[in-house]
């Protein structure tokens, strides 16, 4: 079973299934992200639908590169999750199945080429709490928790008190 994060589905309402790939994208202890300025500024993972046809995969990079001007490497699965929203820029009610990488941001090739995106850098921790999903949040709270356990120090005995 996928995890639903936001609103509860209405009943009287119909929804399209709107499936898509977003990336958790850090570098240098900063995310990559997009602010997406229309209807007011959202910031996002990058990413976005897989279109008829395409693979969650090459879907991922083309979304990257369109909302960020990045280029990434080596994506991972993280997961999915599933929301339900009203997208005022397609006028659609939408069943977004949202699925989740891990990618390595390689280099810009230029501005993004979607209008109304933006490209931003944050702290992990500016990030959690700005992302405008609550799945986008989980999934970045997770991989930073995971990254933050893997740099702590560990000790072989436990700690004795003199």
């Amino acid at each position: 079973m996928i995890r639903r994060f936001g609103a509860v589905p209405r009943h009287n309402q119909r929804y399209q299934m709107r499936p898509g790939a977003y990336a958790i994208l850090p570098r240098n202890g900063r995310f990559l992200l997009t602010c997406q300025m229309d209807p007011h500024p959202d910031i996002q993972l990058p990413g976005g639908g897989i279109d008829p046809g395409e693979s969650p995969l090459p879907a991922l990079h083309r979304e990257v590169y369109e909302e960020t001007g990045w280029s990434i490497a080596a994506p991972q699965r993280l997961g999915a999750f599933r929301r339900y929203t009203f997208m005022p820029e397609y006028d659609l009610w939408a069943e977004k199945l949202c699925h989740i990488y891990l990618a390595r941001p390689l280099r810009k090739l230029g501005p993004p080429t979607e209008s109304q995106h933006e490209a931003v850098w944050m702290s992990p921790e500016e990030a959690i709490q700005r992302l405008g999903n609550d799945g986008d949040r989980h999934f970045a709270t997770l991989f930073y928790r995971r990254s933050q356990a893997k740099t702590q120090p560990k000790c072989s005995r436990p700690f004795l008190k003199g």
